[in-house]
């Protein structure tokens, strides 16, 4: 009889490629199958039995297949349910492991959905303050163009007051040149005038003498004091008739330096009464030249030298009056206007003294 025959079947569970990480991996379970023949002894065949043999071979064969056929029945059995056993326990796993990480995940959407308002909340102040910055930033960049111009306005009148202060500081050397040749004439006009004062004082005397001498000549002895001084007609006023020769004939502008000199003016009249007065000492000449007087025209008018305007047109004989015209006294033609650069002779006139 043939030895026992050992098979060994090999079952291996693949892991499902889905599952997790944290789900353990399933292990390789032998299982051995063992089928084991009594050994009989060995007898000498008879001719009897020598037919029966080949049955009984068979017999025993097929109880060897069917005792295998029930154990792999039973251990596929045995794998199905281990099988299922282990698919529960699996997707129970994954159910507990997939609501905690939902749970999780709900928490987390929470705080990232409160992290979120927050962070557009941020952003939204964020924007508001970056368009106040904006606005701002405008402001401070118009009123820097503003202050940029002031800036360079006054820089140039910085310049300018610079030169001008150049300019100044050089005046003020011309001043401080010309004040100290100022002071040196000043002290040489004070040493004159201490030197001209002794002079001046005698010629005071003098004039002094003068005026006494004028207004109250001596004669025999005695003085005896007029109102007009020697030389000159009483007539409410002093008239001095300057009748020279034609050589000395002076322009009015001559004439009237020369009546200035004696401390007096031409001659003008107040009223009707003067007016016949300058007539009848404005003596006939041979040349019938007349006698300047204080009457000229000033802007297209005629005024007296006291600023007075000539109201009574009927004393000229030219009523209309031309510029550069001045006014003579003839005797008996009364005034006439003639070119004030004319040659004629004079008339003068000043306040009698009272006595």
């Amino acid at each position: 009889m043939a030895e026992d025959e050992v098979n060994y079947a090999s079952v291996v569970f693949k892991p499902n490629q889905q599952q997790r990480s944290e789900v353990k991996r399933e292990e390789t379970v032998y299982d051995e199958v063992k089928v084991q023949n009594k050994a009989t002894e060995q007898t000498p065949v008879t001719n009897a039995s020598a037919e029966f043999l080949p049955d009984k071979k068979s017999n025993r064969r097929c109880r060897h297949y069917q005792q295998l056929t029930c154990c792999l029945g039973m251990l596929c059995i045995i794998l199905a349910l281990g099988i299922i056993a282990v698919s529960v326990y699996r997707v129970t796993l994954i159910y507990e492991i997939d609501e905690t990480e939902l749970n999780q995940l709900k928490e987390n959407q929470t705080t990232l959905n409160a992290v979120n308002h927050n962070l557009t909340k941020l952003n939204n102040q964020l924007s508001s303050d970056n368009e106040d910055l904006k606005r701002n930033q405008t402001k401070l960049t118009l009123q820097m163009n503003n202050l940029t111009q002031v800036f360079n306005v006054l820089d140039k009148e910085v310049t300018n007051l610079t030169k001008e202060n150049q300019k100044l500081k050089g005046k003020n050397e011309e001043l401080k040149t010309q004040n100290k040749d100022l002071e040196a004439e000043k002290k040489n006009l004070t040493e004159q005038t201490q030197q001209m004062t002794t002079p001046w004082d005698e010629l005071n005397v003098s004039r002094a003498q003068w005026s006494i001498d004028a207004y109250c000549p001596r004669e025999n002895n005695n003085r005896k004091c007029n109102a007009c001084q020697k030389g000159w007609g009483l007539n409410s006023s002093c008239y001095a008739t300057n009748n020279a020769d034609q050589g000395e004939w002076k322009t009015w502008e001559e004439a009237r330096k020369d009546c200035r000199g004696k401390i007096s003016d031409l001659a003008v009249a107040i009223n009707e009464e003067e007016m016949k007065i300058i007539r009848e000492k404005s003596w006939q000449n041979n040349e019938n030249k007349g006698y300047w007087i204080g009457l000229r025209v000033e802007d297209g008018k005629w005024k007296w030298l006291d600023g007075r305007n000539l109201t009574n047109n009927s004393w000229i004989d030219q009523s209309s009056p031309s510029d550069g015209h001045c006014a003579i006294s003839l005797q008996n033609q009364g005034f006439k206007s003639v070119s004030c650069d004319e040659k004629n002779q004079w008339i003068c006139k000043k306040k009698a003294l009272s006595v």
